[in-house]
C-alpha cells in the first residue's frame, strides 16, 4: 500500500486516515549512508530519543516505540551509552527500569541488563532483586491484567549453585530475596537451574521467568520467537516498546530486512497504552 507522509506539528490534529503517516523530522548532522556508521550523527540519535521521551512525559504521545541503535557509534562520539533501556529510564527519572521481552506466550525479564558477564554477580543484591520483583509483579498486574502473577526465577550459576558447591549467590542473595518478596505477597518461586526452567512443561506453570543476566534468558526467547518478539521497559511512567534485534548493518538499504518485530512492537505499544489510560 502506498503511504503519504505529512509533517507532524505539535498541537495540530494528527491525520489518522489509512495510508497517511505524520512524521516529525529532526535533521541529521551529516547525510546518512545505509549500513555505514557515522559518529557525527550520534547526538541526533539521542535527540530523537529525547524528543520521544519528552512527548510521552507530557502526554503529547501515547507511547514510544524504538528501533535498534548502534551503541558503539554513540560511545565513539564520547557519550557513555549502554542502551535504550538505561538511557530512557534516566530521562524519565526512573531509578530501576526492568527489561522484559515477550513473544506472546513466553515472557522473560532481566535482573540485570547490559553488563559484561564478569560484572553480573557483583551487581546482584537482595534489595535490588526485591525491587525488580516488585516492579515486575506490579507491571504484570497493571499492563497485562494478571491478578496474581506467577514468577519463576533462575539461579545465576550452573545447577542453581548446587547447594553452594558451584557458587554462593543463590544461597546468599537470590533465595533470601525471594523469601522477602514472598512475605510481601509476591508469588515467586526459585531459584531454579536455568538450563531446565525453560523446558516448556516447567515454565508453563509461570507467567514470567526472571533471568539473572541478558544472555541467560534472551537466547531462549529469541530461539522461540525471533522476529516477532517485543522488548518492553517496565517501571517507567511511559509506555516504551522496542524490537527484539539489533541494527543488522549488513541488511541496511538492501530491502531484505524483516519488519515483523517492529510491527509487533507497535501493536503491543497500542495495547499497553490503552490499558494504562
Amino acid at each position: 500500500m502506498d503511504c503519504r507522509l505529512r509533517d507532524y506539528r505539535a498541537g495540530e490534529p494528527v491525520e489518522q486516515a489509512a495510508g497517511v503517516l505524520s512524521v516529525l523530522h529532526l535533521p541529521l548532522a551529516v547525510p546518512a549512508v545505509a549500513g555505514q556508521l557515522d559518529a557525527r550523527n550520534a547526538h541526533q540519535v539521542l535527540a530523537l530519543i529525547d524528543r520521544a521521551v519528552s512527548g510521552c512525559m507530557q502526554r503529547e504521545f501515547a507511547a514510544m516505540v524504538t528501533a535498534p541503535v548502534q551503541k558503539s557509534v554513540i560511545n565513539d562520539a564520547g557519550v557513555p551509552f549502554s542502551g535504550h533501556t538505561e538511557y530512557i529510564a534516566a530521562r524519565c527519572g526512573t531509578a530501576l527500569p526492568v527489561m522484559l521481552l515477550t513473544d506472546g506466550d513466553l515472557k522473560v525479564a532481566l535482573a540485570t541488563t547490559h553488563l559484561p558477564l564478569r560484572a553480573v554477580a557483583d551487581a546482584l543484591s537482595i534489595d535490588g532483586l526485591c525491587n525488580v520483583l516488585t516492579v515486575l509483579n506490579r507491571e504484570l498486574q497493571s499492563l497485562w491484567g494478571i491478578a496474581q502473577p506467577r514468577i519463576a526465577v533462575c539461579g545465576l550459576n550452573p545447577h542453581a549453585g548446587e547447594n553452594g558447591h558451584l557458587g554462593h549467590e543463590e544461597r546468599d542473595i537470590i533465595a533470601p530475596a525471594l523469601r522477602r518478596a514472598q512475605v510481601a505477597g509476591i508469588d515467586v518461586h526459585g531459584p531454579f537451574p536455568a538450563d531446565t526452567l525453560f523446558v516448556p512443561r516447567y515454565r508453563a506453570a509461570y507467567d514470567v521467568v526472571l533471568a539473572m543476566y541478558h544472555d541467560q534468558g534472551l537466547p531462549v526467547l529469541k530461539a522461540s520467537g525471533f522476529g516477532t518478539a517485543v522488548n518492553v521497559t517496565l517501571g517507567l511512567p511511559i509506555v516504551r516498546t522496542s524490537v527484539d534485534h539489533g541494527t543488522a548493518l549488513d541488511l541496511a538499504g538492501s530491502g531484505r530486512a524483516d519488519a515483523g518485530s517492529l510491527l509487533a512492537a507497535l501493536a503491543l505499544a497500542v495495547q499497553l497504552a490503552q490499558r494504562r489510560r
